[in-house]
């Protein structure tokens, strides 16, 4: 695992996957972002582009329960937002071990990649996949309580959960 924050990156299957109706998959994201607070991760534009488009496909009022709790999350965690650079794109397509994938995911691996990152992902086309810089979400322990976030932010997560995603989706 990179030592440095900003060599941590997730996509959108992992903040979304907090919201996912798969159980397993909703408690291990949860569980990756509690762990992850004091330390902070790195999303692409795109990615984080990508959760909006999701939650906006919502009725307004499911926006309005979720946001509160993304907003706080995103203000609280060391969340780098960052852009595509030329390395990146130039990486995402000439890179031969992420032929076959969709653009979007060749960019974010071609930015991962350029910054000698590892990607934290709950989708199982990338996880399937030997060679790229990936790792799966850690499993959160099928039995006992689950992992709560800080005070506030736990109240803000369940009001959110009005917002289940399909993973398939992710």
């Amino acid at each position: 695992m990179p030592a440095d924050p900003s060599d941590v990156f997730i996509d959108a299957t992992v903040f979304m996957g907090m919201h996912s109706g798969d159980q397993a998959v909703r408690r291990a994201c949860k569980r990756f972002f509690i762990e992850r607070l004091a330390g902070g991760v790195t999303m692409s534009w795109e990615q984080v582009g990508r959760c909006d488009d999701l939650v906006w496909g919502y009725d307004r009022d499911v926006q309005d329960a979720y946001y509160p709790f993304m907003d706080v999350l995103h203000t609280e965690m060391a969340i780098a937002r960052v852009g595509y650079g030329e390395e990146d794109t130039r990486l995402a397509f000439t890179t031969t071990a992420l032929e076959g994938l969709p653009s979007h995911e060749r960019l974010l691996l071609g930015q991962v990649l350029s910054r000698s990152g590892l990607l934290y992902t709950a989708s199982p086309r990338l996880t399937g996949r030997s060679g790229l810089p990936v790792a799966a979400v850690p499993a959160a322990p099928g039995e006992g309580a689950e992992d709560v976030f800080p005070g506030h932010l736990e109240k803000l997560y369940q009001d959110s959960l009005v917002l289940t995603v399909d993973s398939h989706t992710l």
